[in-house]
């Protein structure tokens, strides 16, 4: 199974600046591929990531690592960094890698609930044992909320008309799959059940699941929390990659770095951040919008 590929892995890779025998903190581990790249060149990593998939593949994928010490695994929310490494014995390192993007292997399976492609419960959750699923915020959330949720995570043009057309729509019979809900936003943009072509689908449901799975997750505080967290992990002239795939999250990390630059904690290393090659989103079309910047801390 490939779990994900990793984006812009050269770029990342190479702006850690990765050296033998230093210590890494990857915060999505996801497929573990950015991970794999700095074990390769005799990094040592603590992994993190909230859902138990993507640490149950990396344990398989990466053992021989884990078994020599050279790699630590830990199920948790990146939110928590801070006090994951220090009790893992990474409290000063020498690079972080936050990669935002979503796993194919979440996208790629329905039960997930994460596609808007593929059947499946409204789910969305990344760590299963979460409370909230999508499906509670669309059944139970005020036509307002929801509106607010579409237009500001999702940068969704027609927001109202989809926010009305589910408050309509569940007052009938609740909103449980995916299916259910690709087909409650064509029917309030007027677009035929049959027009429902993939691309269709993309067109009309990617900026409002991509809100939901953000809103279910909590992803905007929990980005703001890490990114808060990781100038004091860093050791002098340790580096913090951040790869993002929306333009909320990104506006977010830059931001992040320009304080950052401001208070005197390091220097900005991409004044414009890197984006994939033709080549890249060619062979990956889900490379395409990312956004990689890199920042370096000062001498501590």
């Amino acid at each position: 199974m490939n779990f994900h590929t990793s984006v812009l892995l050269k770029e990342t890779i190479d702006g850690l600046k990765v050296q033998k025998d230093q210590k890494y903190i990857d915060a999505t581990i996801g497929g573990g591929g950015h991970t794999a790249e700095i074990l390769k060149l005799g990094g040592i990593v603590l992994g993190i990531d909230q859902d138990p998939e993507a640490i149950k593949f990396v344990k398989h994928s990466l053992s021989l690592q884990i078994t020599d010490g050279k790699l630590k695994l830990v199920q948790g929310n990146f939110r928590n960094i801070e006090k994951i490494a220090k009790e893992e014995g990474f409290g000063k390192v020498a690079g972080i890698i936050v990669d935002l993007g979503v796993s194919s292997y979440q996208i790629d399976t329905g039960e997930r609930g994460f596609s808007y492609q593929r059947q499946g419960p409204l789910d969305m959750r990344m760590d299963p044992k979460s409370k909230i699923k999508a499906s509670d915020l669309i059944n139970l959330l005020e036509r307002r909320k929801l509106y607010e949720i579409f237009k500001n995570l999702g940068e969704e043009r027609f927001a109202s008309a989809i926010s009305s057309g589910i408050v309509q729509s569940r007052r009938i019979t609740a909103i449980m799959t995916t299916e259910d809900l690709v087909k409650v936003i064509a029917k309030a943009l007027k677009i035929n059940e049959r027009n429902l072509t993939p691309m269709k689908r993309t067109e009309i449901a990617k900026r409002v699941f991509q809100a939901l799975r953000m809103t279910v997750n909590d992803e905007i505080d929990s980005l703001k929390e890490v990114l808060a967290s990781c100038p004091s992990l860093l050791q002098s002239s340790g580096r913090l990659a951040v790869i993002s795939f929306h333009s909320v999250e990104d506006r977010i990390a830059k931001d992040s770095f320009i304080d950052f630059e401001r208070r005197g904690l390091g220097t900005i290393l991409t004044p414009k951040p890197a984006l994939p090659s033709v080549e890249e989103t060619l062979a990956n079309r889900r490379s395409k919008g990312a956004k990689l910047r890199i920042f370096e801390r000062n001498e501590v």
